[in-house]
């Protein structure tokens, strides 16, 4: 058994762990009620958005971008949106196992890596896979011209035909406790289908081809800004579930180690009181 002094400078180290996680927590909830609230507000201009897209798809026939072009697959990109920083639970190995099983799909073709976050960058690094490119130290609530540099590249990269197909791995917040990895084709753009796409006809000004190639840079910036709202909301979400279970799970410890100190403490008292009335008797024998 450990000593009363050991049990006890234990005790000292495990609620000092506990009030750092507790601490943790609480930054975590503060940046998940920011972010989840830009998410809420993002959400409206995403589907209306899609369905002008929609609309103008369904309207017009002949329709032509190279965002939209079709070519047969040699090589595709996948953009893998992790954290910087780990203590988020399985936050991070999740989305990589998708990321990895994503590619699996593909293996028979060659296979570029854009990583956003230092997760996703050095774990394809290390490995060897090909990180064509890297994005960093992305804001607590991402924003639009962070979204802008990161789609500028993907598109740069499909354009000049470096990948025929480019998709997206991210993790799709639900709940602060439940967040869900998703693997989304982001090119060539597939035009979305809205319930009532086609019931009405409508007038585009200038015309629908411009209004198209105006359209379809917005439409995948508002895609690859989603998606970092999307991450970051579950990082702080997954982050915020995993130290609250750490502080839940210091608390038990240090009863646990309590516990053990009372037990040692009233050992020692016992065996001292025992060693006193041992010397005692001897001394009246």
């Amino acid at each position: 058994m450990a000593s009363v002094r050991d049990i006890k400078r234990r005790i000292r180290s495990v609620k000092n762990t506990q009030q750092i996680t507790k601490a943790m927590e609480m930054v975590a909830a503060a940046k998940l009620r920011r972010t989840q609230g830009a998410v809420v507000a993002a959400r409206p201009y995403a589907q209306k958005l899609k369905e002008v897209l929609s609309r103008l798809v369904a309207s017009s026939d002949g329709l032509k971008d190279p965002l939209l072009e079709v070519r047969e697959p040699k090589k595709i990109g996948f953009v893998v949106v992790t954290a910087d920083r780990g203590l988020a639970g399985g936050y991070n190995a999740n989305l990589i196992r998708t990321a990895v099983a994503s590619m699996a799909k593909h293996r028979d073709l060659e296979i570029g890596i854009l990583a956003i976050g230092k997760k996703a960058r050095d774990f394809f690094r290390k490995r060897r896979y090909s990180v064509e490119g890297e994005f960093v130290g992305i804001s607590d609530i991402p924003t639009l011209g962070e979204a802008k540099e990161i789609t500028e590249t993907i598109r740069t990269f499909y354009t000049e035909g470096i990948y025929d197909e480019v998709y997206l791995v991210y993790t799709e917040f639900i709940t602060a406790m439940q967040q869900k990895p998703k693997t989304k084709k982001l090119l060539p753009i597939e035009a979305p289908v809205t319930e009532d796409s086609g019931e009405l006809d409508y007038i585009f000004d200038p015309s629908p081809q411009i209004v198209l190639n105006n359209l379809l840079p917005l439409y995948l910036t508002n895609q690859v800004f989603s998606a970092l709202m999307e991450a970051k909301a579950s990082e702080h979400g997954a982050r915020m579930t995993a130290m609250g279970s750490a502080t839940d799970n210091a608390g038990e410890m240090i009863d646990q180690l309590t516990l053990s100190y009372n037990r040692a403490r009233q050992a020692a008292i016992t065996r001292e009181i025992s060693e006193i009335v041992g010397g005692a008797n001897a001394l009246q024998g």
